[in-house]
């Protein structure tokens, strides 16, 4: 197995586990605060049919996202001027999807909608602004280590990319 598929492999199993915990934190915070919902997974919430997206990265490793994590080679996530820190967004590009958490405030360039990080863009094979499709399927708690993988020293996951 490559460097790459191994990579995925356990950034898409950590974010399905993380995911996984999320939604039952969410229906216990939900019943002891009396607070709504976000909606289910899989229930769309605003789709794109196309929307224009870039990646972002190199030039950004070791600076703080407006979410508050510290962007790394290893972030997987997506900037978005609008939606809030958390907001859990499917992305499809030539028959790969994958589901990110909005790390970021963005894109600020070629009119882009989307502005995914260098990790999340070469998981799903982008090497320049590209149209996606895109659904927003929920919401994660904001945390520091919100699109890190497990592995990667963070205490905790509640965010990152997930195939589907």
């Amino acid at each position: 197995m490559t460097m790459q598929a191994r990579f995925t492999t356990k950034i898409l199993l950590a974010l399905l586990a993380a995911l996984t915990c999320a939604g039952f934190l969410a229906v216990g915070a939900l019943a002891s605060t009396g607070g709504a919902a976000s909606p289910a997974a899989g229930t769309p919430v605003k789709v794109h049919k196309t929307a224009l997206a870039t990646w972002f990265g190199p030039g950004f490793y070791g600076q703080q996202t407006a979410c508050g994590q510290t962007l790394t080679p290893a972030t997987v996530g997506v900037a978005n001027r609008k939606l809030p820190c958390g907001t859990l967004v499917k992305v499809s590009y030539h028959h790969q999807r994958l589901t990110l958490p909005v790390v970021d405030r963005g894109p600020y360039a070629n009119g882009a909608d989307w502005d995914l990080t260098a990790a999340a863009a070469q998981t799903l094979g982008i090497e320049e602004t590209v149209h996606v499709a895109t659904v927003v399927v929920g919401a994660v708690p904001n945390t520091p280590s919100l699109g890190e993988p497990a592995d990667s020293g963070a205490a905790t996951l509640t965010g990152g990319a997930v195939a589907g």
